[in-house]
Order: structure tokens, then sequence, then C-alpha cells
């Protein structure tokens, strides 16, 4: 088991490792300077190249790189850009919108469900209770462990499929979530902020797979000896 644990944490950090490359490269690719377009067209060279400077833009790619990845691995995501503020704070005050609409989401989900169960108990022997009866019974006939599997893989990689998806709706109905603010941020070109929000949004989807692999394997033995 200890084995098997640390392969699976070795993946994780990999994983991490190699989606916070792919944000950082991409993002940096993009056109156009930060400190340009935080101080607008008319803004002197020198007053540009000032800025520049002070963001820490003129260092290397690798430099940058190294530094974001340190900051993080202690809790300091730096400031944004156009904000002046901690991206932490940022993210955590979005986020205070962004989780409550997820579990809504999952809550929802669940209330669905109940209806389903009491429309059935109203409509006991006709066509509806038949038909949620039918796949009731599937279930029923599914394998404890098995079935416990399909609710983790789903329940726990949905939940972070939810959260990903509420940036759609934020920006939809203009709702000040974590969403909300990576869009801004692309427009501002605070890459700071959007490099912190995505790896966010990436390390949570990897750390519920990783869970679910470790739950995977308490469930059943048989994965443990098999990735051995």
């Amino acid at each position: 088991m200890t084995v098997f644990l640390l392969r699976r944490l070795l993946t994780l950090l990999a994983t991490l490792v190699g989606a916070s490359l792919i944000i950082f490269l991409v993002l940096d690719a993009l056109p156009g300077n930060a400190a340009q377009t935080l101080m607008g067209a008319d803004a002197s060279p020198e007053a540009v190249q000032a800025l520049t400077v002070k963001l820490g833009l003129d260092q290397p790619l690798a430099t940058r790189y190294l530094h974001w990845i340190a900051g993080m691995a202690v809790g300091d995501l730096g400031n944004s850009y156009a904000y002046g503020t901690p991206v932490a704070g940022l993210i955590m005050e979005r986020l205070t919108l962004t989780v409550p609409l997820a579990i809504m989401s999952m809550l929802i989900t669940v209330a669905l469900a109940l209806s389903a169960g009491i429309y059935t108990a109203a409509n006991h022997n006709r066509l509806g209770d038949v038909s949620v009866m039918s796949l009731t019974q599937v279930g029923i006939a599914l394998p404890n462990f098995w079935f416990a599997i399909l609710l983790m893989t789903v329940m726990g990689l949905q939940f972070a499929n939810l959260l990903a998806g509420t940036i759609v709706i934020e920006n939809v109905f203009y709702l000040p979530g974590l969403g909300r603010l990576i869009f801004q941020s692309i427009a501002n070109r605070d890459l700071i902020v959007v490099r912190n929000c995505v790896m966010l949004l990436a390390a949570m989807v990897v750390i519920v797979n990783f869970v679910v692999d470790v739950l995977y394997a308490f469930i059943d033995p048989r994965i443990k000896v098999h990735n051995l």
C-alpha cells in the first residue's frame, strides 16, 4: 500500500508540475505587454519600461517561473497587476461565491433524485413507476464495491467539473466569482491572476483524481496488486 501511495503521489506531483509549465508558457506567449495595457496606449516608453521592471516582467522566463513556483509553495501568489492587492486574497474572496454555486448545483442534482423517488411512490404500478424502478433494480444488481467506485468517478469528478463550469454561469449572469475574475484579468492582461486561477482549477481536478485513485485502492485491493 505504501508503494502504491508513493507512486500515486509522485504522479500527482509530476502532473501538477507539467500543468504549471503549460499554463505558464501558454500565458506568457500571449501577445501584448501587461505593463503597456495597464498604463494605456498613451504612456511613454520610459514609464512602460519602469513598470515592466517593477512587475518583474523583464526577467528571464525560467526566473519568473521558478519565482512563481516558490511563491505557491509557501502560499504567496504575488500581487495583482491591475488590483494591486494579493492574488490569494482575490481568489479567496471570489471562491466564496463560486464554491457555494457549485454546491448548489450538487444539491439540485440530489433533489432531482429524491423527486424521482417520490414520483415513483405516487405513481405506484404505473408506467413512470415501472420505468424508474427498473433503473433502480439495475443499481441494486450491481456489486456494492463497483457501485461505490462509480459514485466516487462520477461524484468526485463531477464536483470538480461543476466548480470549473461555474465560470460560464458567472459571466452570463455577471456574478462576481472566480470565473468573472478570470475573464476580467484576461482583459486587463493581469497574467499573474489568470495564471494562479487556472492553476487552481487544474490542481483541483488533479487532486480529486488522486483522492479517487486512493479510495479505489481501499475499496478494491486488486487495484493495489495490479499497480504494484
